[in-house]
């Protein structure tokens, strides 16, 4: 490769590592575990690659853990147009709605869209997968999405579940199912934690 051609690739690069550094401007509903301010989107998803490897143990037989961190390396990049839709929002519906999948696909064209070809079609194919999770590693990776939530709602007495006024029942469909889908024996013992809050 050409001095030329590399620095370009290097520009392209750079666009979107830059672009990337906005994550961290991007505030969520749930708090840090102290309760003492909301986290954002760049802490959620180093929070959930280090969920990935500690928990590995939780994964179903086959499940490649370098690829379920790299999904939640950059599964919420495209929050940087659409922001943080949380999951108990609008009664629980605006999160996975058409508006917000529209809105997410487009942003995923222009943030992908800064990388190299090789490297927008890699990431893109890996987001599109996280989103769909229909592969072992996708599913497993969404099991930990909606885990590290619980856990910091946990720590901080309660957080977006008093926010949202949300139920047992609510909690089961809307994160429990996803949970226990990838990884059964995490949300076992999750949801024993959470009964104290849901009397």
């Amino acid at each position: 490769m050409s001095a030329k051609s590399d620095g370009t690739r290097l520009e392209a690069q750079f666009a979107f590592l830059n672009e990337a550094d906005r994550l961290k401007s991007v505030l969520r509903a749930t708090t840090l575990c102290d309760g003492s301010r909301r986290e954002n989107s760049g802490e959620h998803s180093w929070h959930l690659a280090l969920y990935a490897l500690v928990l590995a143990d939780q994964a179903a037989p086959g499940v490649n853990i370098s690829r379920v961190i790299k999904m939640l390396l950059v599964h919420d990049l495209v929050e940087i147009d659409v922001g943080d839709v949380p999951i108990h929002s609008a009664n629980g519906l605006a999160h996975a709605s058409t508006d917000t999948q529209a809105a997410e696909s487009r942003a995923a064209d222009r943030i992908f869209g800064l990388l190299p070809n090789d490297l927008r079609d890699d990431l893109r194919a890996i987001w599109e997968e996280f989103e769909a999770a229909e592969t072992p590693d996708a599913i497993f990776a969404k099991s930990l999405d909606r885990v590290q939530p619980v856990m910091a709602n946990l720590q901080s007495g309660g957080g977006t579940w008093i926010t949202y006024s949300v139920t047992a029942e609510q909690l089961e469909s809307r994160v429990g199912s996803k949970i226990a889908k990838g990884a059964p024996r995490l949300w076992e013992w999750v949801r024993e934690k959470t009964h104290r809050f849901f009397r």
